[in-house]
């Protein structure tokens, strides 16, 4: 078993890896049924009431892991049948009700759903709670507690919703596909789906044909996964897997914040336009402020528009911790050079599907980029590189003032201030993620030590600069 943060992580790495397994043989319509009776082989579940359920849920999975539902346009689905477990959400009196005669939850409650016992012990009627929470905030014992489940509470923008039977059920027009419910939820009820296939495919098909090679655009978070291995094992890895060359989006990074730069001191106010779960967020709910995302296009796409106006018959498959990259990619204006998008949990199975033991391997070059585009994977980088590039570009008069927001709840508390002109400030960088790029739904762990494998990983560069690694790429990759 791989390193990952929880046993949820592994259980969907199973189903991915023998999606994968099957794939490169060509035998997966043949034999997908199969799957499930191979990762729970016995008669006794490991993980749920009986067997027979964990195998309905794992055939879900499969699903997913072959594209989900192609009517559902978002790329965050749910297992209906493994969202049965959590207790309903909801205002709860605790046992440290002491039975107090001031009944202050009483007066306050707008539907007269608080009533008591024998013993002045506070309950709530559900029927008529509509979750205000008034009662909560004058308990003098702080008896009164907000049950939330856990995907609800990771999802800050309340794109989630609990439907009549229980269920957990998904806003699509609110979701801006951060992941962060699939990572919190503890029974993987909530998962992205899987365009693996894609990649394999893609890989598959050049493999003896000289029209086309396929290319890996790896962000720079990678520094801080498969930490078992070397980064240089992981390049070779790639490599072995049947991808022509591998290239930094991190250059794309790089690319990007010198056009930024340039791009604010035009305009005087930008926000960030790399992170698509916060440009999504900005036009769902702070379309005011739309018009001021930088034009520049993410990393991701920048690179790739890059690697194929070189080869124009190049293949690009993104590889990063990101699952809102899933949708973007799929964008209109972005498709054309994107052609799919897996996350690091992905490229895991497809080692194992293929038995490719990393740690076994020579160590590969990877140096497209400079410090200051690698850093890009950490909430601050990008602000720290467009002031980088304004001083290599001769704007030093210019004055930045940049606030970059660590995570969704920042985004949002910085938008709402600027939308009233109550935040001065000419750049906000916005990370969807806490933590930045390194907090993705598609990591293979998450931590504080992310930071320190990025911030090594930059210092490794051997780019000095941003110009120096934007002409670079402008000759050659």
């Amino acid at each position: 078993m791989r390193k990952f943060d929880t046993k949820v992580q592994y259980r969907k790495y199973k189903v991915l890896r023998e999606v994968a397994r099957l794939a490169w043989d060509g035998t997966l319509l043949e034999h997908i049924i199969d799957i499930p009776y191979t990762i729970v082989p016995g008669k006794v579940s490991t993980t749920r009431c009986c067997v027979y359920k964990e195998r309905a849920i794992l055939a879900e999975r499969v699903k997913l892991a072959m594209g989900g539902n192609k009517e559902n346009p978002n790329v965050i689905e749910i297992i209906d049948i493994a969202c049965d477990e959590c207790p309903a959400a909801g205002y709860e009196v605790t046992s440290s009700c002491r039975g107090c005669f001031a009944h202050r939850c009483e007066d306050v409650c707008p539907r007269g759903a608080i009533s008591f016992d024998q013993y002045h012990v506070a309950h709530i009627d559900k029927s008529k709670c509509i979750d205000c929470g008034m009662c909560a905030k004058v308990c003098p014992f702080s008896a009164i507690a907000n049950r939330k489940r856990p995907c609800q509470n990771a999802c800050k923008i309340k794109a989630i919703y609990i439907t009549p039977d229980g269920e957990a059920a998904i806003d699509n027009s609110k979701c801006i596909a951060c992941g962060a419910c699939v990572y919190q939820c503890p029974f993987g009820a909530i998962s992205d789906k899987s365009y693996i296939l894609e990649a394999i495919d893609a890989i598959k098909e050049s493999k003896g044909n000289t029209e086309y090679k396929v290319y890996a655009v790896v962000a720079p978070s990678i520094s801080s996964q498969f930490t078992y291995a070397k980064l240089g094992q992981v390049i070779t890895g790639l490599k072995k897997l049947g991808f022509h060359t591998v290239v930094e989006a991190a250059l794309g990074a790089d690319m990007v914040a010198q056009a930024e730069s340039k791009e604010l001191v035009e305009k005087g106010f930008l926000t960030s336009s790399c992170c698509p779960a916060f440009v999504s967020y900005i036009e769902k709910n702070f379309p005011i402020l739309a018009p001021y995302v930088s034009h520049n296009p993410s990393p991701m796409a920048e690179i790739s528009k890059h690697i194929k106006s070189l080869d124009p018959t190049a293949k690009v498959v993104f590889i990063g911790p990101c699952t809102a990259k899933k949708v973007e990619a799929r964008k209109e204006s972005i498709r054309p050079f994107v052609d799919t998008v897996i996350t690091f949990e992905e490229l895991q199975a497809l080692f194992d599907s293929k038995d490719i033991e990393i740690t076994e391997l020579e160590e590969s070059t990877l140096d497209n980029a400079s410090y200051f585009g690698r850093i890009f994977a950490k909430c601050g980088g990008l602000a720290e590189a467009v002031s980088q590039s304004l001083k290599e570009q001769g704007f030093e008069e210019f004055v930045l003032k940049a606030y970059s927001c660590d995570g969704i709840e920042e985004c949002r508390t910085a938008l709402l201030k600027k939308s009233k002109n109550a935040l001065d400030v000419n750049f906000i960088e916005g990370m969807a993620c806490v933590g930045g790029c390194i907090g993705g739904a598609g990591c293979l762990t998450h931590g504080e030590k992310n930071k320190i494998y990025v911030d090594k990983f930059g210092r490794e560069s051997t780019v000095k600069t941003i110009a120096d690694a934007v002409s670079t790429a402008k000759e050659d990759l």
